[in-house]
């Protein structure tokens, strides 16, 4: 199963859907495909399409999922590493109304030039990174979580 997840932000995302579909029409896509799809309106019959998910129904697909898609929310994308998920991510592009800037690309590129994710420079080519997911070993995501709590407690202790 491949999941989808466009966030929750308040602009549509139409056109990776647009690209997922092609996909699915080209037969690069056979896998079941859930989407969140927020606040993106899209009717197909390819899709089973969700506006939104509660944190518990979308842990449980993201665990299910065998590769993830998504915006370039570090959220989403920082979850889905925790979980050692393959992620493709696509930007949100401020020329097509989908965000306000362009800061998921610069995100996009950083987790991509790490190893972390398959970044989606451009969805007309979705099919080459959907190929290439198949083989993609993510470079292992370690949380830095604790390390900062300790830091943050040792300088209030000390000062």
């Amino acid at each position: 199963m491949i999941l989808v997840t466009l966030g929750t932000q308040d602009k549509s995302f139409k056109r990776l859907l647009d690209a997922v579909v092609k996909s699915i029409d080209e037969g690069i896509i056979t896998d079941r495909v859930v989407v969140q799809a927020g606040h993106t309106k899209y009717e197909t019959d390819k899709l089973e399409v969700f506006d939104y998910l509660s944190i518990e129904e979308f842990n449980e697909l993201t665990k299910q999922a065998s590769l993830i898609i998504t915006h370039g929310g570090v959220g989403t994308i920082m979850s889905c590493l925790a979980k050692d998920k393959v992620i493709i991510g696509a930007p949100r592009l401020s020329k097509y109304l989908e965000h306000t800037n362009d800061h998921q690309i610069e995100l996009l590129e950083n987790f991509d030039e790490q190893g972390y994710i398959i970044y989606a420079k451009d969805l007309e080519n979705l099919n080459e990174y959907i190929i290439k997911s198949k083989s993609f070993k993510p470079k292992q995501y370690t949380s830095n979580t604790n390390n900062m709590i300790n830091l943050i407690k040792n300088y209030i202790e000390n000062n």
